[in-house]
């Protein structure tokens, strides 16, 4: 089995943490799936698709909206829209798709979908961190070893 910890050591280490953390936002769990924690990264990708699939089906695809209508301390971003883009870049093409306004979604279901959805954002975000951390842990374990 190949142990990618042990190409990386040292000033390597550079290259394997911002890696990790780019493979695990770009498909939650795949930080973990390059560090050879296969079982959480199932677990992780599973976990967070469901959690958003749950917050779509809710509230619709109209729910993943990256303009707001009223100003704010961001522009017109809409503040829901930055967790939610912390599942995947792939929210990009959504928000695209949704941007002409012709999902429209209105009341609790509106809100339980941008819930669900920014919520997965924001357990990826933990689990991209969590990633990160576990990359280096081991990439140090590695060096104290040699």
């Amino acid at each position: 089995m190949l142990n990618i910890i042990d190409k990386f050591s040292g000033k390597a280490q550079l290259i394997l943490l911002p890696l990790v953390t780019a493979a695990g936002w770009i498909v939650p769990g795949a930080g973990f799936w390059i560090i050879n924690e296969k079982k959480r990264a199932a677990i992780v990708f599973v976990t967070i698709l469901i959690t958003f699939l749950i917050g779509i089906y809710a509230g619709s695809i109209g729910v993943i909206d990256a303009h707001s209508d009223t100003p704010g301390l961001l522009g017109t971003t809409n503040p829901w829209f930055l967790a939610q883009i912390l599942n995947s870049p792939l929210i990009l093409f959504i928000s695209n798709a949704t941007a002409a306004g012709s999902y429209p979604v209105y009341g609790k279901p509106a809100e339980i979908g941008q819930l669900y959805t920014s919520i997965s954002g924001l357990l990826n975000l933990l689990c991209i961190l969590n990633c990160a951390y576990l990359a280096h842990v081991k990439c140090a374990e590695k060096e104290d070893n040699q």
